[in-house]
C-alpha cells in the first residue's frame, strides 16, 4: 500500500512537472496573457493553475518517471522548448498587427509620432499600438484565448513528450513560413491606404507640376493625415477580423493536428 501510494504521488508530481514546463513556457510569451503587462506573478500563478487542473487529464500521454536524473531533465528540457515553439507561433502572428500599424503610419504621414506599444514592450507607431491592443483586446472577447489554450492540450498529440527533440529544420521551416504569413497579412491590411497614399502623392505631384508656386507640402500633408484617417474608421474592422482568421489558421497548420 505504501510504495503503491508512493507511486501514486511520485507520478502525478512528475505529471504536474512536464506539463508546467511545456504550458508554462507558453504562457510566458503567448499573446495577451504572457504580455508585459501582466504581471510575472499573475502568469507563473495562471501556469501553476492549469497544470494543475489538467495533470489528470494529459497523464495518459506521459511517460513514467524516469529513473535516472539525466533523462529526467531531458524531458523537462524538450517539453520547454515545446513550449517555447507554441508561444513563439502565436507571438509572431501579433506581428501582423505592428507591421500593419507601421506602413499606415508611413502613409498617413505619422510615422515619427511613436507611442509605446504594451502588445510587444517597445516603442511603436500610433495605429500599431492601436491594432495591437484591439487585437490582443479581440483575442479574449471572442474568446479566441480558449483556442490557444487548447492549442497547448493539443499538441501532445503530435509533439508526445518522449524526450526527443523536435527536427530543427521543420522547427525553422515553420517558423519562416509564420512570419511570411504575419507579414503577408500585415501587407495586405495596409493596402487600401497604400493605394490611397500613392494616389495622393501622384495627384499632389502633378499639381506641384502645374502650379509650382503653391507649397504643396504644406497642402498635402493635411489631405493625407485626413484621408487615412477616414479609411482606417472604413477598414479596421474588416482587417482586424481578417486578422483574427489568420491567426487562428496559422495557430492551426502549425500546432493542432
Amino acid at each position: 500500500m505504501q510504495s503503491l501510494l508512493q507511486d501514486l504521488i511520485v507520478g502525478h508530481v512528475f505529471a504536474f512537472l512536464l506539463i508546467f514546463m511545456r504550458l508554462g513556457t507558453a504562457l510566458m510569451i503567448m499573446p495577451g496573457i504572457g504580455d508585459a503587462f501582466v504581471s510575472p506573478q499573475v502568469r507563473l500563478s495562471f501556469a501553476l493553475a492549469m497544470s494543475f487542473v489538467l495533470a489528470p487529464f494529459l497523464a495518459q500521454n506521459l511517460p513514467a518517471p524516469p529513473a535516472q536524473g539525466l533523462v529526467m531533465v531531458e524531458l523537462l528540457l524538450t517539453e520547454a522548448f515545446i513550449g517555447l515553439f507554441i508561444g513563439t507561433i502565436m507571438r509572431i502572428m501579433i506581428g501582423a498587427l505592428d507591421t500593419a500599424g507601421m506602413v499606415i503610419s508611413i502613409q498617413a504621414g505619422y510615422s515619427n509620432a511613436l507611442v509605446f506599444n504594451p502588445a510587444t514592450a517597445t516603442q511603436g507607431s500610433l495605429v500599431g499600438a492601436l491594432y495591437s491592443v484591439m487585437g490582443v483586446t479581440l483575442l479574449f472577447v471572442t474568446n479566441l484565448h480558449h483556442y490557444m489554450l487548447a492549442s497547448i492540450v493539443d499538441s501532445y498529440q503530435i509533439f508526445p513528450a518522449n524526450g526527443h527533440l523536435l527536427d530543427v529544420e521543420s522547427v525553422l521551416e515553420v517558423i519562416k513560413r509564420t512570419v511570411t504569413v504575419s507579414f503577408k497579412i500585415g501587407v495586405e491590411l495596409a493596402i487600401p491606404f497604400l493605394v490611397v497614399g500613392t494616389l495622393v502623392q501622384i495627384g499632389f505631384g502633378l499639381l506641384g507640376r502645374l502650379m509650382p508656386q503653391v507649397q504643396i507640402f504644406f497642402l498635402a500633408l493635411p489631405v493625407q493625415i485626413l484621408l487615412s484617417l477616414v479609411m482606417l474608421t472604413m477598414v479596421m474592422s474588416a482587417g482586424i477580423l481578417y486578422w483574427l482568421n489568420g491567426f487562428e489558421n496559422a495557430v492551426a497548420g502549425a500546432i493542432t493536428p
